[in-house]
């Protein structure tokens, strides 16, 4: 019979997890949806070289026909349903009961609860199996182990700190010279959400208050994600954050919003639904979730970073916070370790400033409030990545402890200090909130203004920027994130700095 000879899928193994405690088993008729990931056809896209529209990506660089009825052979043979089947982002939805699904893949799947929170999740330890008719063909399973894999890199300010400047958006933008007379028209700007949700009434109170035009914001569920406002605070934080800071700066643009689980299956799903999105078109993906790199399998790391070369290799911009907790990125070993998703070589990478202004004139330094519990910046060199030859001129260390020549987080900065941080609003509240997720949006607000300034998308915006002068940034010379120190030039604490707008323009132009 088919599909009877099994092999360990490449990089799916799943240890232990130290801070959940086990349940038991999972009932056998738990529903489950998992994601097969499939490889190309037609080689590695080279978003440097040429870009692709969405349609002739998939037509060049799809999954191969003869792979998907594969896989839908292997799930007709366990009884397995198929929810959807993507060609272009080459994957296949699969759906069945715990049983079935362990049986297909040769796993065990057991429930756990968080240590802290007490929030359960289906997990499993090992690796997954797959029949060696498809070995070749997938790269990776998601979703059979549902267990958080990100968290929201905003800083909410103590009241501690009350006293302490903040800024709304606009300030912010004007006081980094973003273009004017530039709203973002024409441009439509995704953003990856995975829980919370945002309330109509916040947005038109909020920018009523800030006199700027209320932009169109719609949702997207992938996976069976939800604008869900009300369950979950911080994340509901976030999501708002996430669109009044670019929503501030290009209120003219379109705002989609697509909610996905927190797990490594919606992560990946959430940005592939984006990136082949050939509805909604986004020019710019703004991410502001991740975790250590070290807490990813190195499947789900995979399928992630294939799925942020098709964006680049489409046009299409993504902007990602770097994180809020210094250059361990608060790893459970403490170790030195840099985030993911930025720390693909596929995304815009951005770190966090401490920004203070009199009048018209501003000082920046690293934001790094470790020592009061506030946070600081994330940023190091990659364990996985090797460095991009784009960044190879920037003068970036080999990482401390492996010696490992890896990608440079981050890229560019904004400011993320929640003392400096950006007046914002979420669930009746009005408050300062700050963290890395406040950068990514900001920056893929001003590649909105930039798209409608240039009349075309900038897309994979890095080798370019790291092209230009120094005068195109605010070089960051003065800080450290607990481990690196800021200095002139590229560091792994700002990047190359915070933008200067109007010398963007130029330079691009």
């Amino acid at each position: 019979m088919p599909y009877e000879i099994r092999v360990p899928l490449s990089g799916s193994d799943r240890k232990p997890f130290a801070a959940a405690r086990a349940l038991g088993p999972v009932a056998k008729d738990e529903p489950v949806r998992a994601t097969v990931v499939l490889r190309r056809r037609g080689g590695q896209p080279d978003a440097t070289v040429r870009r692709h529209s969405r349609e002739e990506f998939g037509v060049l660089f799809g999954a191969e026909p003869a792979d998907i009825e594969n896989v839908e052979s292997f799930a007709h043979e366990h009884g397995l349903t198929i929810e959807e089947r993507n060609a272009y982002g080459r994957s296949v939805v699969l759906s069945g009961p715990a049983e079935a699904m362990q049986t297909a893949f040769g796993t065990t799947l057991t429930s756990f609860e968080l240590a802290l929170g007490g929030k359960r999740f289906r997990g499993r330890t090992g690796p997954i199996m797959i029949p060696t008719e498809l070995k070749d063909a997938v790269i990776a399973v998601l979703g059979m182990d549902n267990r958080p894999v990100a968290k929201p890199h905003l800083r909410r300010r103590s009241t501690a700190a009350a006293q302490d400047g903040s800024f709304t958006p606009v300030e912010v933008a004007k006081l980094y010279d973003f273009p004017s007379g530039m709203t973002g028209t024409g441009q439509t700007v995704a953003i990856v959400e995975l829980g919370g949700g945002y309330r109509t009434s916040d947005l038109r109170a909020y920018f009523g208050a800030l006199g700027v035009v209320l932009p169109a914001v719609s949702a997207v569920s992938v996976d069976g994600g939800r604008n869900e406002p009300g369950a979950d605070h911080d994340a509901d934080g976030e999501v708002m954050l996430d669109v009044e800071v670019a929503g501030a700066v290009a209120p003219g643009a379109k705002f989609v919003v697509y909610f996905a689980g927190n797990t490594d299956q919606g992560f990946h799903d959430a940005v592939v639904k984006a990136a082949h999105d050939t509805v909604r078109k986004p020019s710019v993906v703004s991410i502001s979730w991740g975790g250590p790199e070290d807490t990813w399998t190195e499947q789900a790391r995979a399928a992630m970073n294939a799925a942020l070369q098709d964006a680049a290799a489409m046009g299409v911009t993504v902007t990602v916070a770097a994180g809020d907790d210094g250059a361990t990125d608060g790893s459970p070993d403490n170790s030195l370790q840099v985030d993911f998703p930025a720390s693909s070589p596929f995304v815009l990478a951005c770190g966090g400033t401490r920004l203070v202004a009199s009048g018209a004139a501003a000082g920046e330094t690293v934001w790094d409030e470790l020592a009061s519990g506030d946070g600081a910046t994330g940023g190091g060199v990659s364990r996985m990545f090797a460095i991009p030859a784009w960044q190879e001129a920037a003068g970036v260390p080999v990482h401390p402890d492996t010696k490992f020549a890896g990608r440079g987080v981050p890229d560019v900065a904004g400011d993320a200090d929640p003392l400096t941080g950006y007046a914002t609003r979420a669930d009746g509240q009005d408050g300062v909130t700050g963290g890395t997720s406040a950068v990514a949006p900001l920056w893929a607000g001003l590649i909105a203004l930039l798209n409608q300034q240039l009349g075309r998308n900038l897309g994979f915006v890095n080798p370019l920027l790291y092209s230009e002068s120094t005068s195109t940034f605010r070089d960051i010379v003065a800080g450290n994130n607990g481990h690196y120190t800021a200095g002139k030039g590229w560091d792994a604490c700002t990047g190359l700095g915070s933008p200067n707008g109007t010398a963007l323009v130029k330079a691009l132009c």
